[in-house]
């Protein structure tokens, strides 16, 4: 079992940046694909961005490529959401995911973390 715990949320102006971390327990870290998800009010989670276990490989929603990147450090057992030009459509609490399967974790997410406000002001 994965546990995950996101920090760097907050307040931000728009056009600002922020780094979301995603710090994982276990000595399995490197086996897991790891994601990022956001539910902003009112409205369904949806998929952010994936990384593979070893970081070779690497997905994004339409709505954020090119301005947000996801990275891992497997020796931090931990995971990044670097954030760029943020926009006030991108408030939302965005959660951290794991799952053994790289190819269908934006749809199948295994573990869970307890999400990161984001507010991204206008």
């Amino acid at each position: 079992q994965v546990q995950l715990v996101e920090s760097g949320g907050g307040l931000v102006q728009a056009g600002g940046s922020l780094t979301l971390s995603c710090a994982a327990s276990g000595r399995t870290f490197n086996t897991y694909a790891m994601a990022w998800f956001r539910q902003a009010p009112g409205k369904e989670r949806e998929f952010v961005a994936a990384i593979n276990w070893s970081g070779s490989s690497t997905n994004y929603a339409d709505s954020v490529k090119g301005r947000f990147t996801i990275s891992r450090d497997n020796a931090k057992n931990t995971v990044y959401l670097q954030m760029n030009s943020l926009k006030p459509e991108d408030t939302a609490v965005f959660y951290c995911a794991a799952s053994r399967i790289y190819t269908s974790i934006s749809t199948n997410a295994a573990y869970w973390g307890q999400g990161t406000q984001v507010t991204v002001s206008s």
